[in-house]
């Protein structure tokens, strides 16, 4: 009932497969450990922009690009740490890196863990030794996105023992045909739109017509957020573990696809220190992130 395939394409694909729910997962490792499509039913559920997708010089727009170590952009995208300035640009490196394959699993699921270690390129930015392994598992109509986010400071290479701070978070596109027949219940009654620097009431849809729409939710009262696409008679739900403390809405007009996003910190937080993963030096923590696709 569940299988993996690999096949190489412009970069090296692992299909997953339920084929009982007549589910399929694709994931590119080398392209930023990347879910780069998802379909249930035949139905597609992302979006992938594949003209950037083949040009490795550009940063992935579709998918499910992975943030970290940092969510969304810093002022000139610099931060400082212990008097010292550093670079990071929007979102950070991890969905620009290769990322290595750690294990398979067809047995109850089909899944997959891939894994992204620290190295010169990456302590050059950020001065801390990690690793991070995130595991996809397709079962029916959901798909589940597992994640350990590891400190290793202090035990390799010469870096001092410290407490690693960082956010993270994920970016899925959605494909939409139509946006005017979106609805939404996001866990906020307001949300702070980054465009216009404005408080703005949240009624559950959003106005397609906009150039641009770039809000961040939060605080949330809830562990989850739902998309219903009207005109598919389709709803995604989006549910994820406490340390998510935002839920950012994004798309643009004439593009096919809205972005549901959970961070766990809001922009510049490695600036403002504000909600701020601390990980302690040879510690783990561990985040959920669940997609579930219902036919109405």
């Amino acid at each position: 009932m569940f299988a993996i395939a690999l096949n190489q394409k412009q970069y090296k694909t692992y299909t997953l497969c339920d084929h009982k729910a007549e589910s399929i997962v694709e994931v590119v490792p080398e392209r930023g450990g990347l879910i780069t499509r998802w379909s249930v039913q035949g139905e597609e559920l992302l979006y992938m922009d594949e003209e950037r997708f083949a040009d490795p010089s550009l940063t992935v727009r579709g998918g499910i690009p992975i943030l970290f170590p940092i969510c969304g952009n810093l002022p000139d995208n610099s931060y400082t740490y212990q008097n010292r300035e550093y670079g990071l640009k929007q979102h950070g490196f991890a969905r620009d890196l290769p990322w290595t394959v750690r294990k398979q699993d067809q047995t109850n699921a089909a899944s997959i863990t891939v894994g992204l270690t620290s190295n010169d390129e990456t302590r050059s930015l950020y001065p801390f030794d990690f690793e991070l392994e995130f595991t996809y598992t397709l079962k029916g109509n959901g798909l589940e996105i597992f994640q350990r986010y590891t400190n290793l400071s202090g035990l390799v290479n010469s870096m001092p023992p410290e407490s690693m701070p960082f956010s993270t978070g994920l970016h899925p596109y959605f494909w939409v045909p139509d946006k005017s027949q979106l609805r939404f219940h996001i866990p906020a009654m307001q949300y702070w739109d980054q465009r216009t620097e404005s408080l703005q009431d949240f009624r559950g849809y959003f106005d397609p017509n906009v150039e641009e729409i770039d809000g961040i939710f939060g605080p949330l009262t809830g562990l989850g957020a739902t998309m219903t696409d009207l005109s598919r008679n389709l709803r995604l739900c989006l549910n994820y573990s406490a340390a998510y403390s935002r839920v950012v809405f994004w798309t643009v007009r004439g593009k096919d696809y809205v972005c549901l996003e959970p961070w766990s910190a809001p922009r510049n937080a490695m600036n403002t220190g504000q909600l701020l993963t601390h990980l302690k030096p040879g510690t783990s923590c561990e985040m959920v992130v669940y997609l579930m696709a219902t036919f109405l």
